[in-house]
């Protein structure tokens, strides 16, 4: 008998869209479970207070408490990185599993990953976020030879709020870049319904949409080994055997990963 396998995400606190989403996706996947830890962000904004909220000592604890669970992969199911830098990430794993000697993955990496294997050169990327917040990520991912070609915000900051723009509107958004010419779309935040519509886009427009909580699923499943082709109706991300190889943990020293 197969061992089960069991995903650990780090939550944001007000977030609502991840843990019902991700679990809808693993829906027809019986021997793997999704886990969940939270600690506090209710705003995205570039202000000293926000930005403390994703000090990595909040975040460890939410971690540690993950590690009861036995789980096989941590992942940040967020996407802060992307304005604090990639380098924060790259650190958050290592911390991760020092304290906890379990393999850590991150949404940001893992979109890093993804876009260089796919060779996207003109990016669409669709946020919640305010515009400075959204220049600052920008400014990022070109830095990282990840080139942002269009983009669509909604000036929000209520980290809450985002899960209430509906799955209509996202795809609205993201058919917004298609036509502007990207070669891919990316729905950057998971507490936003991006996911849902990802594979009925992609059949009219033929181009990639990686949705954030799509992309961390992905992660954790090929950190752990685990085909993502079992996972059926959510987008290419899962089907296209190009992908399945690939890594979302970091380049450092494996030590101590389980």
């Amino acid at each position: 008998m197969t061992p089960p396998v069991r995903l650990g995400m780090l939550t944001p606190s007000s977030n609502t869209a991840l843990e019902p989403i991700t679990c809808a996706m693993l829906a027809g996947v019986d021997d793997v479970s999704a886990h969940f830890s939270r600690f506090k962000v209710t705003e995205i904004a570039l202000s000293e207070q926000a930005l403390r909220q994703f000090d990595a000592s909040e975040i460890l604890r939410a971690a540690e408490l993950l590690a009861h669970a036995k789980v096989d992969v941590i992942a940040w199911n967020g996407t802060s990185a992307s304005w604090l830098g990639f380098d924060r990430d790259e650190s958050l794993c290592e911390q991760i599993t020092a304290a906890t000697g379990i393999k850590a993955c991150t949404t940001v990496l893992a979109y890093r990953d993804l876009l260089r294997r796919i060779g996207a050169q003109r990016i669409g990327l669709v946020t919640p976020y305010r515009r400075d917040v959204q220049d600052k990520i920008i400014a990022n991912w070109n830095s990282a030879g990840l080139h942002c070609f269009a983009e669509r915000h909604l000036s929000l900051q209520d980290n809450f709020s985002f899960a209430e723009v509906s799955e209509v509107e996202v795809a609205g958004l993201i058919e917004e870049v298609v036509r502007e010419g990207c070669d891919v779309a990316v729905v950057l935040c998971t507490n936003m319904r991006g996911a849902g519509a990802a594979e009925r886009l992609e059949r009219g427009f033929g181009v990639p949409v990686l949705d954030s909580i799509a992309v961390t699923l992905w992660a954790c499943l090929t950190a752990v080994g685990c085909n993502p082709s079992r996972v059926h109706g959510w987008g290419s991300l899962f089907t296209n055997p190009d992908l399945r190889a690939a890594t979302a943990i970091p380049d450092h020293d494996d030590k101590g990963v389980r």
